[in-house]
């Protein structure tokens, strides 16, 4: 059965016709026809022919007393299969015998009984044998129902469960990473995944140095530690937790110079700082928050600053997070190993040539000399009070680089039909980070493996993964990437985060790439509606923007598209988003969520996902969501050209068509040829990949369908580049023109982000096309 799309001239779309064809006749009617139409032999062969498709009930029954055993040698009637041996002329005279002979016959019948009597028990020894076989043979398992697959994986996962694999995990006698990565190792393979693999790399990394680092105050002399503890008041247990405030990958050594407030170092705080001070060599103080960190570090860089130092305004800090005394840790590696790509010899083995060090805001108080308080409801954000004179200090940083392995494991669970498209589910092993993940993805590979047992095989492979190195960078999961980089691109699905589920108690958030906002909003719902029954419910709460973590490579090198659940504990405001760049020292799970209920949700929500893009035969990718989301992008029309805005368009009215009520039946696998299926599940894979741009802000993601936070959407290169046209006029270094050149050049790479939009927008429309064109050409 074939769909087709028919276009008129003006190109509106007409409704195929669908023809049905039907191989099958009414039996019992040809058989009623025939008793009318024939009679004597015929109705010998209609009842005949009628044997051959079912059992029939018609014809008169035996007579008993001729029921003995039919020989071989009756005959085959063209009539029929077999004749009736009434019917046979010859039949009694095959069993006629001369008279005078009952001797014989007494003989003939004594042997006859006998012979009988024998048969009889052997027959009946054979069917004794063979109940007593078929009683014990158990029957082959029978796969679940879909619509009963998902409630009993549901079913399996509960909160005890992962408390009990939780405690397992955290009972290892050696907490080092290989270590956790061999008890995974162990643990997966006896949990039934047949195929497992666990891999080291050996990679650079940068490690808190023997000594905490410092701020020293010049004028009082006063030495603090990064958490605003006087160096001379530090204490026996403190050393470990001075160790853990640090920026991985910044350049070491000291230097000395004013404090410079900058606030969330954004272009127009930056404007205002170089207006009235020289800030080379200077140190600014910074908060977390509005734009990436490491974009952050590229401007202040540019403007010749010395050193940074780090710290979150407890007014952006999550309600009950109390960050006055916190230092944490953060990481300026972008992603993967730093002895591979931009490792810098001249500054260190560092990634930047300043001196990073977040600090607590009571430090960061002390030295802006700032009367916030910063607590309460009318709490006032920390800042230096105007004319108020600058403090001098001397920033000490003594990080350590070392070579060290870290650790993979990856586990895999073959699909049947697809067993070469991959659905990742990614977790971490971090010494610091990892348990409750751990937990989470052990119970959900334990549910998926007892399905399999009854018999379910999933469509596409499942692949298990447990990263190494998530703290510093990312490390392992980029490392693995890029090894399998050329497999991915072609046959990676999609990637489904655990990097960290469970990170607070009040808000459920789940983010997606855009083409997975339809099934992560259907997952919520379902979420909800369950939660309604039980009271304390989350509201909903969808989106796309990005996030740091495991997830950054395959989302923005390799544009697989995304999904992630969390509970959180923080606002959702734009001043907010990017706090979690900073590493605090975790709480152990049973803290946060001693029932483990909010794990068990998050277990529950991950499993439906990754249920769906493994079984479902056409992904549930929906192209209209990418169009919508484009569109929304260019609402502000004064920033962009009429023909980009003509192909969002465009792009819109190819993907409604492709999701619309016309060609649903087409999009039935029921309907489709395998192989085209196969086509259509690629040209929706493939759709983010059209958004992949070849460089970008830094610490900015190169796929342009994740949002940066803000009030208004808009595509990322398109954001930073308006605030590159206002750079230029704040530094000179950013651009090595003389002034009348610098606008020029600068609304020249305004125009190239322009191009670089169109240009994706135009990809993905093709792709819809051809997806439209596997219906339109195709037939049966």
């Amino acid at each position: 059965m074939a769909y087709r799309k028919v276009c008129d001239t003006q190109g509106g779309p007409l409704v195929g016709e669908v023809l049905h064809c039907s191989g099958g006749l009414d039996l019992d009617w040809d058989l009623d026809k025939e008793e009318l139409q024939e009679s004597g032999p015929s109705m010998d062969r209609m009842q005949m022919q009628h044997v051959d498709c079912q059992r029939s009930d018609a014809g008169p029954d035996p007579d008993p007393e001729l029921m003995e055993p039919i020989q071989p040698s009756v005959s085959v009637s063209p009539h029929g299969r077999f004749e009736r041996l009434q019917e046979d002329p010859n039949y009694i005279s095959h069993f006629t015998r001369a008279p005078g002979h009952k001797g014989q016959r007494r003989l003939h019948c004594f042997l006859v009984r006998y012979l009988l009597a024998g048969v009889g028990l052997f027959v009946l020894g054979v069917l004794i044998g063979w109940f007593t076989h078929t009683s014990t043979v158990k029957p082959p398992i029978q796969p679940p129902d879909s619509s009963d697959l998902l409630e009993d994986l549901l079913r399996r996962i509960t909160a005890d469960k992962i408390d009990a694999l939780q405690r397992s995990f955290s009972s290892l006698s050696d907490d080092s990473e290989e270590s956790r990565a061999r008890y995974l190792y162990r643990q997966w393979v006896g949990l039934g995944l047949t195929d497992v693999h666990l891999s080291n790399h050996t990679v650079l990394l940068s490690l808190p140095g023997s000594t905490p680092n410092t701020i020293t105050d010049q004028s009082s002399h006063q030495c603090f530690l990064p958490n605003g503890i006087p160096c001379d008041q530090r204490g026996p247990n403190d050393l470990p937790r001075q160790q853990f405030s640090y920026a991985a990958y910044s350049a070491v050594g000291s230097v000395q110079g004013e404090v410079v407030d900058v606030q969330y170092a954004s272009v127009d705080d930056l404007r205002r700082a170089k207006d009235s001070l020289n800030l080379t060599n200077q140190i600014a103080v910074v908060k977390l928050g509005q734009a990436p960190l490491l974009y952050k570090l590229s401007l202040l860089s540019e403007l010749g600053f010395g050193g940074v130092l780090l710290y979150i305004d407890p007014c952006d800090a999550p309600p009950g997070h109390h960050t006055w005394r916190q230092a944490f840790r953060v990481t300026l590696n972008p992603g993967g190993n730093p002895a591979n790509v931009g490792w810098s010899k001249e500054a260190g083995g560092s990634l930047t040539s300043l001196l990073v060090q977040p600090i607590s805001a009571l430090l960061a108080k002390t030295l802006l000399s700032s009367p916030s308080t910063g607590q309460g409801d009318s709490c006032i954000p920390l800042a230096m009070p105007p004319n108020t004179e600058r403090k001098k200090i001397t920033l000490t940083v003594g990080n350590q680089l070392s070579y060290k392995k870290i650790y993979n494991v990856v586990g895999y669970l073959k699909g049947r039909r697809n067993p070469d498209r991959y659905v990742l589910v990614g977790s971490r092993h971090d010494s610091d980070q990892g348990g409750g993940t751990s937990a989470i993805m052990n119970q959900l590979i334990a549910a998926l493996t007892e399905q399999t047992k009854r018999g379910w095989v999933p469509d596409r492979t499942t692949v298990f993964c447990s990263w190494g190195g998530s703290a510093l960078g990312s490390i392992g999961s980029y490392e693995w990437g890029k090894d399998n980089s050329v497999v991915l691109q072609s046959s990676a699905v999609a990637y489904v985060s655990l990097n960290s589920p469970v990170r607070g108690t009040e808000t459920l958030r789940a983010t997606a790439s855009p083409t997975l906002l339809q099934l992560t909003s259907d997952i919520q719902r379902r979420q909800l509606l369950s939660c309604i029954r039980g009271g304390n419910c989350p509201g909903p709460n969808v989106s796309s923007l990005q996030l740091p973590g495991d997830v950054s490579f395959f989302a923005n090198q390799l544009a697989v598209p995304t999904v992630e659940f969390a509970f959180e504990q923080t606002k959702a405001e734009e001043t907010t988003s990017f706090l979690s760049e900073a590493q605090f020292s975790a709480e152990a799970p049973e803290t946060l969520d001693p029932l483990f209920k909010f794990h068990e949700t998050i277990a529950k929500m991950t499993a439906e996902a990754i249920l769906r893009l493994v079984n479902d035969p056409v992904l549930p990718f929906y192209p209209l969501d990418i169009a919508l989301d484009v569109q929304n992008k260019l609402k502000d029309k004064s920033a962009v050209s009429p023909p980009l805005l003509s192909s969002a368009s465009s792009l819109r009215d190819h993907a409604t068509f492709f999701q619309s009520e016309i060609m649903r039946p087409a999009n039935d696998p029921k309907e489709r040829d395998p192989s085209h299926v196969r086509m259509l599940n690629d040209v929706l894979r493939d759709l983010e990949k059209s958004f992949i741009i070849p460089q970008t802000a830094p610490g900015v993601y190169r796929n342009q369908l994740y949002n940066l936070p803000g009030k208004t959407p808009q595509f990322s290169i398109l954001q930073f580049s308006q605030e590159a046209i206002l750079h230029c006029n704040v530094t000179s270094k950013a651009v090595k023109y003389n002034s009348a050149n610098k606008e020029v050049v600068c609304h020249s790479n305004m125009n190239q982000s322009l191009s670089l939009i169109l240009r994706a927008i135009r990809s993905a429309e093709r792709l819809v096309c051809f997806g439209l064109d596997l219906f339109e050409n195709y037939r049966k």
